[in-house]
């Protein structure tokens, strides 16, 4: 016996909120919508959900195929479901925000986008639908996320100096830090792995190389360590 809904269905979609940190800042990757609605406009990367496809398969699928990326971490943000928020039809859209590392990402459109590239979060074009309020949401829970778990290793090359990893703090919680505190902390956690090379090409005195240790963590974490800045 076949069942049929007595009431309409709103339709289902997937945003992706993708943070990078490059020399100058912290930046979210948008891209031009080339379809209507809102044509021309940036946007975040998504898309419909199929059918067949989990949503976070969905979400990797719209990544891949509007911006030519594939981020290792990726989760899940919040729902965003106000009446009117497409003025196609009643949709609702479930929000992803990934980090990456941008020298492992060349951007390119693809798909039903026009064109695809970074922007500054603190400086971004007017966007398409309520993603204004859906990149501003995952901010948020960067911002806090990000001091009571070791998120931010995943915007740094594998290999980095203490400068580096302090400014990406101060530029995603927005101030300034103690130098010798930061550090102190951090090296007390024991989670750094002290290398013995510096940096290279550079026309100030080259610094230290450090190394987070995942593995480390991990076992650290099992066994209730709280990692906090």
């Amino acid at each position: 016996m076949s069942h049929t809904y007595e009431y309409p269905r709103p339709a289902l979609t997937v945003d992706c909120v993708v943070f990078g940190l490059d020399e100058e800042d912290l930046k979210v990757l948008l891209i031009r919508r080339d379809l209507e609605p809102f044509q021309g406009r940036w946007a975040l990367p998504g898309g419909f959900v199929r059918m067949d496809e989990s949503l976070e398969d969905a979400a990797r699928r719209e990544l891949q195929e509007e911006a030519g990326i594939r981020p290792v971490l990726l989760e899940q943000l919040y729902t965003f479901g106000a009446p009117g928020r497409d003025p196609r039809d009643r949709v609702v859209s479930v929000a992803y925000f990934a980090l990456v590392k941008l020298s492992d990402h060349r951007v390119h459109a693809a798909t039903d986008a026009r064109e695809a590239a970074w922007f500054p979060v603190w400086d971004m074009p007017k966007l398409a639908f309520d993603h204004a309020d859906i990149a501003a949401t995952a901010l948020q829970r960067l911002k806090g996320k990000v001091r009571y778990q070791p998120l931010g290793f995943e915007l740094l090359p594998p290999k980095f100096t203490l400068t580096q990893l302090q400014r990406l703090y101060e530029k995603i919680l927005e101030r300034e830090l103690d130098k010798r505190n930061f550090r102190k902390k951090l090296l007390a956690m024991g989670l750094l792995e002290e290398l013995d090379e510096v940096e290279q090409d550079v026309s100030h005195r080259a610094a230290r190389l450090y190394r987070f240790d995942h593995k480390k963590y991990k076992q650290l974490e099992k066994a209730g360590f709280n990692f906090e800045l």
